[in-house]
């Protein structure tokens, strides 16, 4: 471990204390965990705090833990954020857990980073989080009359319904899925003599 990372530990368990997990290093980065409860809380300490001063918001991301042997107390859901210390010239990855697997709510960072806007759209639209207090949460990738959340773990690979244009109707509707499901399993092509052609063509044979 640096003695950069080293120092960027010891100012997390200072200044964060219970709000947050033992920051935990690895290639090269660290790592805390929050609850949803703190998680604005320990979002806006990050910023503010002179010792920290996490001022960039350079990634927010939703994660679908599932099954996931090493996801912290069984919960599913939890939105991680990659933060950037311009001042201190420092990284962090913060990850905050939604208390509800069948309602996962987080409250928005977007009054403290505003860079977090589409980003929480973007978990909201394929993962179902909400967070709440997000000035316009909708979606941003699917379509208004998607069903479910593409980024599931347990969402069908051929979806739930398509959509076609239907000339008697003129416009586009919505059906049932009409693809059957099917395992494609690719053909795997060896050659014994593999290399030994080609050393003859070159006259090495």
């Amino acid at each position: 471990m640096s003695v950069k990372l080293e120092g960027l530990c010891q100012k997390l368990k200072e200044v964060l204390g219970e709000r947050v997990s033992e920051p935990v290093l690895a290639l090269g980065e660290v790592t805390v965990e929050c609850q949803a409860d703190t998680y604005l809380d320990v979002a806006r300490t990050l910023r503010d705090h002179p010792d920290l001063r996490f001022e960039e918001l350079v990634d927010l991301s939703g994660i679908d833990y599932s099954t996931y042997a090493g996801r912290q107390g069984g919960r599913r859901f939890a939105a991680v954020c990659h933060l950037t210390s311009i001042t201190h010239n420092w990284r962090l990855r913060l990850r905050a857990y939604a208390a509800d697997d069948e309602m996962p709510v987080l409250p928005t960072v977007t009054t403290i980073w505003s860079g977090a806007n589409w980003y929480e759209r973007e978990a909201f639209d394929m993962l179902g989080i909400m967070f709440e207090g997000h000035p316009d949460l909708r979606r941003i990738l699917t379509d208004y009359g998607f069903v479910g959340h593409p980024f599931r773990k347990d969402f069908p690979v051929s979806g739930h319904v398509e959509m076609r244009y239907d000339p008697e109707q003129g416009r586009v509707i919505y059906q049932p899925v009409t693809i059957e499901p099917r395992e494609v399993t690719p053909r795997t092509v060896r050659e014994e003599n593999y290399g030994q052609m080609r050393g003859k063509v070159n006259g090495r044979g």
